[in-house]
C-alpha cells in the first residue's frame, strides 16, 4: 500500500483564481476525415455518403450517392475551448471523435471543418493529421491487436481562431478576482495576502468566490503591470480535509488537514477451507447393488494470529498507513478499515473510495 500526503504550501494567485473578463468558449464543427486505410463508415452511414458528395460538389464533381463505395472516409465531430484572450490568427489544439460506423481514425487527415460557438457565428476553422496515440491491427484471419481507443483523435494546433470570442472590456477603477474552488478561507487568505501586499485596504472578500479590488490610483496608468503582480501574490489556500482510497493500486492520498483521533485497530485474517474427503460404498458379493462414491466434504476454519496496533494522541493518515503495512493488509482491508474509522469518528475528513 503506498501512501502519498498532499501537503498545503502559499500558491500564486493565478494558481487557484482568475481575473475578471476571463473566460472560455465551446465550440463543434462536423467534418470529414480522409485517407484511412479501409477503416472509414461504411455504406450504412449515409450522412458520410451524402457529406462526400457535397463537397464534391463544390470542386465542381458531381457523382451520385448510389456509386460512391468508400472505406478510407469517416464522418466525424470536431470540438475545442477557446481562452477568451485569445485573438484572430491564434492557434489551438482539437479534438476529433468519429460519428459513424467507423474502425479506427488513424492516418486520417481532417479536412477544413468550420467550428461555431452556441450562438452559431463561426469562429474558426480546424485541418490537419490526427494524432490518436494507439493503433487497431485487423488480420485476413480474424485477429485483432488493438492499443488505447482509435476512433477520437487530436490536432495539435489544428484549429485556427478568424474571430476573437469577445471584445476585450475596459477595466474600470475596481476589478474582480474569481476562486476556480470557492472556499471562505481561502477567500479571506487572498484578502489578507492582497492588502498586506499594496495596503490601503485595496481588496474586499465578497463571498466564498469573489474578491473585489481597488486599482491604486497611482497604479492606474499601467493596468497590466499591477495586474501582473497581482497574479503572482502568494496566498494560503485551505481546502477541505479529504482522503482517496483506490481500491485497485492501495493507493492512499491524503490532505494535510486529515486528522485522527487516539484509535486502536485490530486486523486479524479469517480463512475457511472445504475439504473433500471421498467415501466409496462397496456392495457385497452377488448382490444387486451398484457401487457408489460420496463426497465427504467437511469444512476447517483457521484464524491467523491477529495483531493490534494502538495510535496513541492524535494522529494523521501516514501513522495510521505505517500500522497497516505493519499488518500487511491488502488493498481492499485498508478501505475497510478507513471506513470502520469513519463509521467510528476517529476519521476526521472525507472519505472518497475510487
Amino acid at each position: 500500500m503506498g501512501l502519498i500526503e498532499v501537503s498545503i504550501y502559499p500558491q500564486r494567485l493565478k494558481d487557484v483564481a482568475y481575473i475578471s473578463g476571463k473566460s472560455s468558449e465551446q465550440i463543434i464543427g462536423y467534418g470529414l476525415t480522409v485517407g484511412l486505410a479501409g477503416s472509414g463508415d461504411s455504406y450504412r452511414s449515409s450522412f458520410t455518403i451524402q457529406s462526400v458528395t457535397s463537397m464534391l460538389k463544390r470542386f465542381g464533381i458531381t457523382v451520385p450517392q448510389t456509386d460512391l463505395y468508400i472505406k478510407n472516409v469517416a464522418a466525424v465531430i470536431v470540438t475545442a475551448t477557446l481562452n477568451s484572450n485569445l485573438k484572430a490568427g491564434a492557434e489551438f489544439d482539437v479534438t476529433v471523435s468519429s460519428l459513424g460506423d467507423a474502425t479506427s481514425l488513424q492516418g486520417g487527415t481532417l479536412l477544413m471543418t468550420p467550428l461555431s460557438g452556441i450562438n452559431g457565428r463561426v469562429y474558426g476553422f480546424a485541418q490537419g493529421s490526427i494524432s490518436v496515440g494507439g493503433y487497431d491491427i485487423n488480420t485476413a484471419s480474424g485477429s485483432r491487436v488493438t492499443r488505447n481507443h482509435t476512433l477520437a483523435g487530436r490536432i495539435p494546433r489544428g484549429g485556427n481562431l478568424k474571430e476573437s470570442i469577445s471584445l476585450p472590456q475596459e477595466l474600470g477603477s475596481e476589478i474582480s478576482v474569481f476562486l476556480k474552488e470557492p472556499d471562505i478561507t481561502t477567500s479571506q487568505n487572498i484578502t489578507t495576502a492582497i492588502n498586506q501586499k499594496f495596503g490601503n485596504q485595496i481588496s474586499k472578500a465578497i463571498d466564498a468566490a469573489e474578491i473585489k479590488i481597488q486599482i491604486p490610483q497611482d497604479r492606474q496608468a499601467n493596468l497590466i503591470s499591477f495586474l501582473s503582480e497581482v497574479e503572482n501574490v502568494a496566498v494560503q489556500v485551505d481546502n477541505v480535509a479529504k482522503v482517496v482510497l483506490n481500491e485497485r493500486t492501495g493507493t492512499v492520498v491524503s490532505g494535510q488537514n486529515v486528522k485522527i483521533q487516539p484509535v486502536t485497530i485490530t486486523h486479524g485474517s479469517l480463512n475457511i477451507t472445504i475439504r473433500s474427503y471421498p467415501i466409496i460404498s462397496q456392495p457385497n458379493a452377488f448382490s444387486q447393488g451398484k457401487t457408489t462414491t460420496f463426497n465427504n466434504l467437511i469444512p476447517y476454519v483457521s484464524q491467523d494470529s491477529t495483531r493490534t496496533v494502538a495510535i496513541e494522541g492524535a494522529s494523521n493518515v501516514q501513522q495510521v498507513a505505517a500500522a497497516l503495512n505493519s499488518l500487511k493488509v491488502t488493498p481492499r482491508d485498508v478501505i475497510a478499515i478507513f471506513q470502520a474509522l469513519k463509521e467510528a469518528g476517529a476519521l476526521m475528513a472525507e472519505l472518497i473510495i475510487m
